[in-house]
């Protein structure tokens, strides 16, 4: 089983929506045998998914279940295979939180793309389109190479 779970700040817009666009993924492929999941680095724990959020995947039909944030635990980092970042302040906040990367788990989502950069966070820049982009793009890059190691 591939283990992964995507990490943003609060765990309201960015990591649910690529939890979800991934899982849309998986079943579209007719692929099992993965657990996706999500966190943030600083949620307020048990905040519900952003409105934004959940207007973005309707409009893109992507199935999703109305869910509240939690908090990224050091024990995930055994949990899962792959620990997603949004974007590089995420990805340094989990080393952070997981004492390191001595296994090389923790990754930067768009670096699957060959886009080095963060995915941005619409709830500052309001462009939940532009996220939900990215998120695809990003999770269909991780989704191949999973695939084809």
């Amino acid at each position: 089983m591939t283990k992964i779970i995507f990490v943003c700040f609060g765990n309201i817009c960015r990591s649910p929506m690529a939890e979800f666009v991934m899982k849309n993924l998986i079943a579209r492929a007719g692929l099992e045998d993965f657990l996706i999941e999500s966190a943030g680095c600083h949620p307020s724990v048990g905040t519900p998914m952003s409105e934004g959020t959940a207007r973005e995947l309707k409009k893109n039909n992507i199935p999703f279940t109305r869910r509240t944030s939690k908090l990224l635990l050091e024990s995930d980092y055994k949990k899962f295979d792959f620990l997603i970042g949004l974007d590089r302040s995420n990805v340094f906040d989990m080393k952070e939180i997981c004492g390191g990367d001595p296994d090389k788990k923790i990754f930067l989502l768009m670096d699957f793309a060959g886009e080095h950069r963060d995915v941005a966070d619409p709830w500052y820049t309001d462009d939940y389109a532009a996220t939900y982009k990215d998120c695809l793009i990003g999770c269909e890059a991780l989704l191949e190479k999973i695939l084809t190691n």
